[in-house]
């Protein structure tokens, strides 16, 4: 293969992935991979009933952010700030009764994740370019 037939055939496997659609399959399926990584830490962390916390993890749809593609990872729930950082104790007339440390689900989530999310891209990387005769 010449150097300009590659230089061909990679302009032409950038121009079909700039449709996105299958790098935004492959983004959203790590969305919910990275949704049930921070379940399952949630559920090991918290022990305590925090109402609708672990029901309201979910994983958001493929968008656009500054050039590049993203899918989060969030919580629906109006109390997971508190439980993801921590809060002041109180009782109802205000007094303090000390600090509830924070379980940090998501960090500790998202930190377990990098590496599988880094070995799942490789791949398919590595299948994009197969799949279009590049090895």
């Amino acid at each position: 293969m010449s150097l300009d037939q590659l230089s061909k055939d990679l302009l032409k496997l950038a121009n079909g992935i700039k449709d996105g659609k299958e790098t935004k399959k492959f983004l959203k399926k790590e969305g919910v991979k990275l949704k049930n990584k921070t379940i399952s830490v949630a559920k090991s962390r918290v022990k305590k009933k925090t109402g609708n916390y672990i029901k309201g993890i979910k994983s958001g749809k493929v968008y656009e952010y500054q050039g590049a593609y993203a899918c989060r990872t969030y919580s629906t729930a109006p109390h997971a700030h508190l439980i993801e950082y921590g809060h002041i104790k109180k009782d109802r007339t205000g007094k303090e009764h000390g600090f509830q440390r924070g379980y940090h689900v998501f960090t500790t989530a998202k930190k377990d994740f990098e590496d599988e999310f880094e070995s799942d891209t490789e791949n398919f990387l590595d299948n994009l370019l197969i799949n279009n005769g590049f090895k």
